[in-house]
């Protein structure tokens, strides 16, 4: 069971938008309630936006709207309220990591969060963390544990469990976290909702305070797939300005293949908790029943490479993160963290340079044992322990969270934690999928499979999960491309888009105000699309073709052909084939059939 907290009546952002785009005078109305829900006495907050500080980011996008002459839809995010880990920056809110001996007040966003405020979207808060992101349990800091949003008697989960707890109550429609060795992931297992590990460098991370430069990754959290991708696809980006920033470089697929095969580990460690283990097998029932295939892989490699994450010279970085305090104001630190972060000093530069290897070693076998498999499937956490016991066992414990966590940022995997059932305490118990990088599209289309498939309960609000859209946006690393004619599947130029690794996404309609047209002279035969008064919807199919082939694409496009902006019946705006003015001289209008593919099996049943 829930807390029966109370949350935002709006748990998407699909339906936010929907509501908030058509009528923005009502964002002040809605923030009124969030800060009738939002406590201050909720530790989940580190520092709660105040009214002046929320009006202060509301103004300016209203403006744009009453008076700069842009339209709301512009806006991808517009007026969305989201959180942020306290390790991340936020002008106007101090970062404190959870040390209030270390708090300052920065002067810019992270480059993450002014991404998100550019698309819309309001801070409402930073949230609590275990001290410097130095945990996986949520009870490290001194604003005090977070607890599970299901039972207060149990950890939340962290090092991110303000972030989590929050969206898991529906206060933000979604937050940001960080994750070096499952802090995204782990409170989203134990709060019921989604974790999105991105690719490392895929977000940027300037203005994050770091835990482990080489290791840290920015992450998100939301009640449900699309909700977190659309907001790692606006947050994502290359960052010339961050060293940890890079770019797709193959243009991974977006989609796992139609029966996808998972890798699930040999030998399985639930920690002795046999409800743990029964959600898990439930799990695996439920992937055989969506068609999955589930074949067993040898996990050592794995274990081994999650042992060295604090068994070995890794944690070194985190003692130099904090060197600085611990060696001027060592009690300034959470006892544990400090104990764990003084172990750094054991260890030499060879010890370093050896781990590194080690570390290179471990990761080629786990690639090797991926290779073939479209990801590796495991529980997100073993287990899960009370309050009570973590005080008694805080580091033992915390291990036990990281097994199947700790090995993927050093083995350069990225991952998205799924909600998956309910064990018989009424906790929930959650999935992990994890994939080689820049598979982050791949995951997040199976993972919204998944979400609708079970159809839960989303977080600790008790409500049915949002009708969303399989495929509203376009897949990370592409350009989502509506075609009208040739290219449609079937016909002859639909081999310039397979034959680029493209992927149909689904055939949908225009805006109601489209003619089309079957052009004079062209071979094989095409038609024109443009934008009229008194025109059509026009069935186009939609597909997702790879940035890095986009461009060869567009040049093979003949006059008076061209690639332009598509409005379709929905209201989403994507790339399309629109044809020029001069193009239309001696063209046939064939806008009352609907379609080209419908004006060709007309033609076909007269016989021309």
């Amino acid at each position: 069971m829930s807390n029966g907290v109370d949350s935002l009546p709006v748990l998407s952002i699909g339906e936010w938008l929907d509501i908030y785009q058509a009528s923005p005078s009502q964002l002040a109305n809605i923030y009124t309630q969030f800060l009738s829900l939002a406590r201050q006495d909720d530790n989940a907050w580190i520092t709660l936006a105040s009214r002046g500080q929320i009006d202060a980011q509301l103004a300016p996008l209203l403006r744009a709207v009453t008076e700069g002459g842009r339209e709301p839809r512009e806006f991808p995010l517009f007026g969305v309220p989201f959180a942020v880990k306290d390790n991340i920056d936020v002008a106007g809110f101090p970062t404190s990591v959870a040390c209030p001996e270390f708090l300052y007040h920065p002067r810019e966003d992270a480059a993450v969060v002014a991404r998100l405020k550019a698309a819309g979207a309001i801070v409402v808060g930073k949230t609590n963390l275990d001290q410097f992101a130095t945990g996986l349990v949520g009870t490290r800091s001194p604003y005090g544990a977070v607890t599970n949003t299901f039972d207060k008697r149990y950890v939340s989960g962290g090092s991110s469990s303000g972030s989590a707890s929050v969206v898991a109550r529906g206060l933000a429609l979604f937050s940001l976290g960080t994750d070096t060795a499952g802090s995204g992931r782990v409170p989203a297992g134990f709060n019921n909702i989604v974790g999105l590990k991105p690719t490392r460098g895929w977000l940027s991370n300037r203005g994050l305070v770091p835990a482990c430069q080489f290791l840290d990754c920015i992450s998100v959290f939301a009640l449900q797939v699309e909700d977190a991708r659309r907001v790692a696809d606006i947050a994502g980006g290359y960052d010339p300005d961050d060293p940890w920033s890079r770019q797709d470089p193959y243009c991974a697929p977006a989609r796992l293949s139609e029966r996808p095969r998972f890798a699930i580990p040999d030998k399985l460690t639930f920690c002795g908790d046999s409800q743990s283990e029964q959600a898990f097998n439930q799990a695996l029932a439920q992937m055989s029943a969506l068609g999955v295939t589930l074949e067993p892989v040898d996990f050592t490699p794995f274990r081994e490479l999650a042992e060295q994450l604090y068994a070995g010279p890794w944690v070194a970085e985190r003692t130099l993160a904090v060197r600085d305090l611990l060696e001027k104001n060592p009690l300034a630190l959470d006892p544990t963290v400090r104990t764990i972060v003084k172990q750094g000093y054991r260890y030499s530069a060879c010890d370093a340079w050896q781990a590194g290897y080690q570390r290179a070693q471990l990761s080629r076998q786990i690639h090797q044992a991926l290779a073939g498999f479209d990801a590796l499937l495991v529980p997100t956490s073993p287990t899960i322990r009370t309050l009570e016991e973590m005080a008694q066992e805080p580091v033992r414990y915390n291990a036990e969270f990281g097994t199947y966590t700790n090995f993927t940022n050093l083995a350069d995997l990225c991952a998205l934690a799924l909600p998956s059932s309910f064990r018989e305490d009424g906790l929930p118990a959650g999935i992990t999928l994890i994939a080689p990088a820049w598979h982050d599209a791949a995951l997040a289309h199976f993972g919204q499979r998944w979400q609708q498939a079970l159809a839960l309960p989303v977080g600790a609000t008790g409500r049915a999960p949002a009708t969303l859209p399989e495929a509203a946006l376009p897949s990370t690393g592409h350009v989502r491309l509506a075609v009208v004619g040739a290219h449609l599947r079937g016909m002859p130029l639909n081999h310039q888009l397979t034959g680029r690794d493209a992927v149909f996404i689904e055939q949908t309609i225009t805006a109601p105000d489209y003619r089309l047209y079957a052009l004079a002279n062209t071979t094989p035969p095409k038609p024109g699309l443009v934008r009229a008064p008194g025109g059509n919807a026009i069935e186009v199919e939609l597909w997702d073709v790879p940035l890095a082939r986009f461009g060869e694409f567009v040049a093979e496009v003949p006059a008076p052909l061209g690639i332009g902006s598509l409005q379709l019946a929905d209201g989403r705006q994507v790339k399309g084939f629109i044809c020029e003015p001069l193009g239309l001289e001696g063209a046939t209008n064939i806008s009352e059939w609907g379609g080209w593919r419908a004006c060709l099996a007309r033609d076909s049943h007269n016989g021309q």
